[in-house]
């Protein structure tokens, strides 16, 4: 790596960096590696993921756009297994060391960060075709995270708000449908800015038995749910809160199985469900039960059919 590029790291990541701290961080960005702590009575949740351009965000997408999605979608991860988030790793792939895109690209990477508290505190470049890969960090008490495998029969399904947004924002993009200015901003906006839900982590930590961000769409990422907890589900599709804007495209498709909702699904046992829906309430959450986990199977009651979706799974980065 020259000089120039270690100068432009400096300026755009080292430096800006450096104006937000953790108190867990002892040693941050500059070193071969950062060194935090643990505190006492917590553990470590720890997630990864990795972005390609014209794969996981379209080609004309803004840089600023870019790093903002890159850092939610982790931070995400981590609200669903209810860690508080507190330090993360980028590793960015570019073709050429280009001013201008790393100027927009911190300025959302760090516009994400304060906005989720969450601080960079190392990472690494290197040239190719572009890609961002973060690992983040976060924080919970000891035992007290939400896993995808504590699901029980007879818990009811929640999600924590509208579906289908971000995929008929990508749909607009991608010119398959056409939606008014005021919808296509806020669809394009919810593709490209995802907002964790950081407003569930103490909800989740003390009633949900299972959660899971919805990445892939809700069938999917419900069914890695079930998988995990060994049990089966029934879906009611009039309580599925899709995006309004869907019933003009008559594709209930887009809130099922479009993905980049990066809403939070989970269940609750039956003897906590009134204090969930009373703390709910306080927080001023609107949340929304959609079903119920069954012994087996993977059922949605439409209408006057029952509709087998045992075949369903989300997106699939090697399907044909």
């Amino acid at each position: 790596m020259s000089e120039s590029e270690f100068s432009l790291i400096e300026k755009y990541f080292s430096l800006p960096a450096q104006k937000f701290t953790h108190s867990h961080t002892v040693l941050g960005i500059g070193d071969d590696a950062a060194v935090m702590s643990v505190p006492a009575g917590h553990q470590l949740v720890v997630t990864m993921d990795t972005l390609i351009a014209g794969r996981h965000f379209p080609l004309q997408t803004s840089p600023f756009d870019i790093a903002y999605k890159s850092l939610a979608v982790n931070v995400s991860d981590l609200v669903a297994m209810a860690a508080t988030p507190a330090f993360f790793l980028l590793s960015i792939t570019l073709p050429a060391a280009d001013e201008h895109f790393l100027a927009e690209f911190s300025a959302g990477l760090f516009a994400a960060a304060h906005e989720f508290s969450i601080v960079l505190v190392g990472g690494d470049t290197c040239q190719g075709s572009l890609s961002i890969s973060i690992q983040a960090s976060g924080l919970v008490a000891e035992h007290a995270y939400i896993t995808r495998s504590g699901a029980g029969i007879g818990d009811r399904i929640f999600v924590s708000g509208p579906l289908g947004a971000a995929a008929l924002g990508l749909a607009s993009v991608q010119n398959r449908v056409q939606l008014t200015p005021e919808q296509q901003q806020f669809c394009i906006n919810a593709l490209n800015r995802p907002r964790p839900r950081l407003d569930m982590i103490d909800l989740l930590r003390d009633f949900a038995s299972a959660a899971i961000d919805l990445s892939d769409g809700l069938l999917g990422d419900l069914g890695h749910i079930l998988t995990k907890s060994r049990c089966g589900a029934l879906l009611d599709k009039q309580k599925i809160p899709a995006y309004q804007a869907l019933s003009l495209h008559h594709c209930l498709d887009y809130a099922l199985s479009g993905g980049d909702d990066y809403q939070i699904l989970f269940s609750v046992p039956v003897d906590k469900l009134e204090a969930m829906v009373s703390a709910a309430a306080e927080q001023g959450l609107e949340l929304f039960d959609i079903g119920e986990i069954t012994q087996a199977g993977f059922f949605m009651q439409a209408d006057n059919a029952t509709i087998d979706l045992s075949n369903s799974r989300g997106f699939d980065h090697f399907a044909a």
